[in-house]
């Protein structure tokens, strides 16, 4: 017989509640999906009907998104997390009717949906820079990129447990889907993503073409604007580089640092370095990092074909326990690891020092935060592809992109003086806003939602639905 614990005494456990709502964080959600503007412009794309038992495919859309925000990994829970919600958006949609909305979007379909996210984003942008502070321009190693929009290109793995159409055995000797994808660094938004097949390969120069004019679509005033293009080892290819040297106009100006794969050649341009060619490098915060050293090799190589004006920055390390079964016979003999990047910076507008060679490198070194933004997709429902329809799985791409979107708009526009939620995580913005519970009840010809007084983040649950009430409509 187990001891009793006492805080159960004369505790009874029912299911008689009436009015509760679980997920109550799906009204900021929604609100905000209707506020900017999304859940308009989806519809304006989307298939429409009229008559009796049609739903508006924009707001089944915008349904699906907010409930893969809440943690629906698949269109069952995104139907059950729906119904809990009736008394706030109606009927819920069911499982079939979404997936016929998401089978009816082919490339054609995707393409305006494609073009109304960056309408969308526009407006979004435009009310960031209202924002006290204005938009989120980047600070790297203690240089403010006032301007320039940094866009982190990179590839993941999503692994398959079932045979789905495109899955195929990755680089990495698992099985699943291999897509490239393309983020701002300045907002962690998801500016384009594509699915590929297993077997897709990293470094394809075709497909960095393409994920990044759609990235480029996506960000408002790309004609004009100042955008720096970040890319690991799979971005040194002559395409690319060629490509985003020729992207440079009169009005607009692009610059890229890419990862490089070392050869015998640059091994013996690194061997040519005096003692005296390297630098200390610097920290994210722009303090000396010691023990850590970058230098110029640009000029020592004798590579042909690469665009002119490139640079090369290679950087030493002492190698960790786990790196040195990997070490070439150069660096074993040396001592060190190296990497090198490429860029094509001599020199950013407005950012003073950027042609120095510990900044670059530092800069080129922020491209880890796309690991954080892959992670991020992730948990908004890029861990596991739910069909085996290959047109299916894409568009539930899309909307996990959808949903990403508004958790991320949703940090910046109303949580972005809130302390740790302005940058918070998923799980912690589930935690602690979008699973909270509240009490849906009618007072004086109006629906009340009554969240818990005594619950820590109650008020900045309530001070997002304010603001959100306060943006400006679109016009």
């Amino acid at each position: 017989m187990s001891e009793p614990t006492g805080w159960d005494r004369r505790l009874t456990v029912v299911a008689d509640g009436k009015g509760l709502i679980g997920h109550a964080g799906a009204v900021l959600l929604r609100r905000l999906a209707d506020r900017t503007g999304l859940t308009a412009a989806l519809a304006g794309v989307l298939p429409a009907r009229s008559g009796a038992g049609w739903r508006d495919r924009g707001a089944v859309l915008v349904q699906l998104a907010v409930a893969i925000v809440l943690g629906a990994a698949n269109l069952s829970d995104a139907e059950q997390l729906q119904a809990h919600h009736q008394g706030l958006f109606g009927p819920a949609v069911s499982d079939s009717t979404t997936r016929r909305t998401l089978a009816a979007m082919d490339e054609a379909v995707l393409a305006g949906i494609g073009r109304a996210r960056a309408r969308v984003r526009r407006h979004v942008w435009s009310l960031l820079a209202l924002r006290p502070g204005g938009f989120p321009w980047l600070t790297v190693a203690g240089k403010h990129l006032h301007r320039w929009v940094v866009i982190d290109m990179d590839a993941t793995i999503i692994t398959a447990a079932s045979k789905k159409q495109g899955a195929s055995a990755t680089w990495k000797k698992t099985y699943g889907f291999h897509p490239l994808a393309a983020w701002c660094a300045n907002t962690g938004e998801c500016l384009a993503m594509w699915l590929r097949t297993g077997s897709a390969g990293s470094n394809t120069v075709a497909d960095h073409l393409r994920v990044l004019a759609e990235a480029l679509a996506q960000v408002p005033g790309a004609s004009t604007a100042k955008i720096l293009v970040r890319v690991d080892g799979a971005g040194a290819t002559h395409g690319l580089h060629e490509h985003l040297r020729d992207l440079n106009t009169l009005r607009r100006t692009v610059r890229f640092t890419t990862g490089w794969k070392i050869t015998d050649e640059d091994e013996k341009a690194i061997s040519k370095l005096p003692r005296t060619a390297w630098e200390t490098a610097i920290t994210q915060d722009g303090e000396p990092q010691e023990g850590y050293f970058v230098a110029e090799l640009t000029g020592l190589n004798t590579r042909d074909g690469w665009i002119k004006g490139m640079r090369l920055i290679v950087r030493r390390v002492k190698p960790s326990g786990r790196q040195m079964k990997d070490l070439t016979a150069f660096e074993k003999r040396t001592g060190w690891k190296y990497s090198i990047i490429a860029t094509n910076i001599s020199k950013m507008t407005r950012v003073r020092g950027s042609h120095q060679i510990q900044w670059l490198d530092a800069l080129h070194r922020h491209h880890a935060v796309v690991e954080d933004h892959v992670r991020t997709n992730k948990t908004m429902g890029l861990h596991n592809l739910p069909s085996k329809s290959w047109q299916v799985n894409e568009a539930w791409m899309l909307t996990a992109n959808l949903a990403a979107d508004l958790h991320t708009w949703l940090r910046l526009l109303t949580l972005h003086d809130q302390g740790d939620l302005a940058d918070a995580e998923p799980d912690t913005m589930r935690f602690r806003l979008y699973h909270l519970p509240a009490r849906l009840a009618k007072h004086a010809r109006r629906r009340w939602l009554r969240i818990e007084t005594t619950w820590p983040w109650a008020g900045a649950f309530t001070l997002a639905w304010r603001r959100l009430i306060a943006l400006p409509a679109v016009t």
